[in-house]
């Protein structure tokens, strides 16, 4: 059999012919491997600093070290060589303790004394929904810390990690919080986590976002007066689904570029493409599901709502301004705190050019800093 090498990314370890991930012990890896001749095996990578020995575990009891491989030092290993010949099976040293530095992007805020970590919430239906909170390393936790929440959820569109300068300057270098919720209906665990927010599921994305925001209350992270959200396109609907339906758990909420007529949507600009995503209004049974994530339709004028910055723009070609307009007018006359700014450039966007973005982006979070 020809030697196979064993490769590290991200959590995920594959050795040609072994598959392997890390066990619930910090200090092993559990996989399997499948080979002509051989059957299936468990097997264990012990990587405890200073001994990494490849044990094979038979009939699910003691692990037993493999004939032929011997426990070595493993110094700052990436990956490692493995020899399966007919003879022995080695597992060498690769690679150093050290590290250079090749390239770096200009840094365009200051990230001394901010921590990123990741935590877990758990929705309504028991799914774990992993989010990023970036902030200050002496974070107090008494509820006091101006916090935004961003979301989108739709489209297979993962959050993925990203130099963020603007969010940096105007919020991360005040010692405030930034949340990125990786809630279903987005890309992050493949075509299954979007999936299981489509249509008739759609409301799993929003009891993803909402149970981030209650666990950043119960951690204390912030309270709802100082906890702001933020979203645009599908996220514009998804915050504002977060107006309409928990009102009491936000300060401020900005709404950028939304859809929020779901009963119409598919009529304007590129709305039809997206029946995929949301269904079909016009065939009653879908419309029955639609209509309790469609905000324009479930706005109460008795029901006290956060403030609320909406922005759009009239050139944009691919969701159509009237959502925003209809959603401001409607909230006006039922006297709600709502602001909005149109945009007469710049398509889905927003702008046209980065003095436009530049414009848009010092609203938003000026209005944020006012209301948190």
């Amino acid at each position: 059999m020809k030697s196979q090498s064993l490769i590290r990314v991200a959590a995920v370890v594959m050795l040609g012919g072994w598959l392997a991930q890390p066990s619930q012990a910090a200090d092993s890896l559990i996989g399997m491997y499948v080979g002509a001749g051989v059957g299936q095996a468990n097997v264990r990578i012990d990587q405890r600093p200073g001994n990494i020995a490849l044990g094979l575990k038979e009939n699910h009891s003691a692990w037993k070290l493999m004939a032929g491989i011997r426990p070595i030092s493993l110094v700052g290993a990436e990956y490692a060589h493995l020899d399966f010949g007919q003879s022995s099976s080695t597992l060498g040293t690769a690679g150093t303790a050290s590290l250079d530095r090749l390239k770096q992007s200009p840094s365009f805020f200051q990230t001394e004394g901010l921590d990123v970590v990741q935590h877990e919430a758990i929705s309504k239906d028991g799914t774990r929904i992993p989010y990023f909170q970036i902030g200050p390393k002496d974070l107090p936790f008494d509820g006091s810390t101006p916090t935004l929440l961003y979301g989108y959820g739709g489209f297979e569109i993962p959050l993925v990690p990203t130099y963020e300068p603007i969010a940096g300057v105007a919020w991360l270098e005040h010692k405030r919080v930034y949340v990125i919720a990786n809630i279903r209906g987005g890309g992050e665990f493949g075509p299954a986590w979007h999936q299981a927010a489509l249509k008739a599921n759609r409301p799993r994305a929003y009891e993803d976002f909402i149970a981030v925001a209650e666990d950043l209350i119960a951690r204390k992270v912030t309270s709802p007066k100082h906890l702001g959200i933020k979203g645009g396109s599908n996220g514009g609907l998804l915050v504002g689904n977060m107006l309409t339906m928990r009102p009491e758990l936000f300060g401020a909420i900005v709404c950028q570029v939304p859809l929020l007529d779901m009963r119409r949507y598919h009529t304007l600009l590129a709305g039809a493409s997206w029946m995929g995503e949301y269904g079909n209004p016009d065939r009653p049974e879908e419309w029955k599901f639609i209509r309790p994530f469609s905000p324009y339709h479930n706005i109460d004028p008795t029901r006290a709502y956060p403030p609320l910055f909406i922005t759009t723009s009239t050139r944009d070609d691919r969701v159509h301004p009237a959502h925003a307009r209809k959603m401001a007018a409607q909230l006006k006359a039922y006297g709600k705190q709502v602001l909005s700014y149109e945009n007469i450039e710049g398509g889905h966007g927003g702008a046209a050019d980065n003095k436009q973005k530049a414009f848009m982006d010092a609203l938003s979070w000026a209005f944020l800093d006012r209301e948190l």
